[in-house]
């Protein structure tokens, strides 16, 4: 059940979205998961600075999941993360943050994990 949000100052169209959901599925079996469950937000044209400066695209990718990932699994998972934001969007990889989080307890359909 991962939970991937993807804000940045630039356009995403639907075509994006479209290629970065397929991106994000695949790049999310490095640290086990599967789209069965994945949940995706974007957020374009976003007010946003990098370094004080905001004339150029950027991006924050934020990434939830439950359960844990090792450190060589989530560095996989960021070159993967950034190549798709930086080739679907044009964004420089180092205008790119990626954060993590594991979450414990997940809510679902009435019930935790």
């Amino acid at each position: 059940m991962p939970f991937i949000s993807t804000t940045t100052n630039t356009e995403i169209t639907k075509d994006n979205e479209l290629a970065l959901k397929s991106r994000y599925a695949k790049a999310l079996s490095l640290i086990g998961k599967s789209e069965s469950y994945i949940m995706l937000d974007f957020v374009p044209n976003h007010s946003m600075y990098f370094g004080g400066k905001s004339d150029s695209p950027i991006a924050f990718v934020e990434v939830k999941y439950f359960g844990k990932a090792g450190r060589g699994s989530l560095n996989s998972l960021t070159a993967e993360i950034c190549s798709a934001v930086s080739q679907e969007l044009g964004i420089a990889q180092d205008k790119i943050y990626v954060k993590y989080e594991a979450v414990e307890s997940w809510g679902w359909n009435g019930s935790n994990f």
